[in-house]
């Protein structure tokens, strides 16, 4: 394991950054008090998983609690994972 890969395992990345077809574990969800109950009523919550389906010119498919969910890169990269 590299200095890098335990550092993405410790601190998280953006869900954007995760590759398709990889399950991750949400650690947690950033940005205003507004765009986090956002987030949280479409599923995302800390200690969820969430799974990247297909992500086209930033946007992303993703399933999260058995459903799929479209959503754009801004809001991908308030979700670290």
């Amino acid at each position: 394991m590299t200095y890098f890969d335990f550092r993405k395992k410790m601190i998280g990345m953006p869900l954007s950054m995760a590759k398709t077809g990889e399950v991750s574990i949400i650690k947690k969800i950033g940005g205003s008090e507004q765009t986090r109950r956002f987030l949280e009523n479409l599923g995302f919550s800390a200690g969820g998983f969430v799974t990247v389906v297909s992500e086209i010119g930033g946007n992303m498919i993703v399933n999260v609690k058995e459903s799929r969910i479209a959503i754009d890169k801004t809001m991908a990269n308030k979700i670290l994972v």
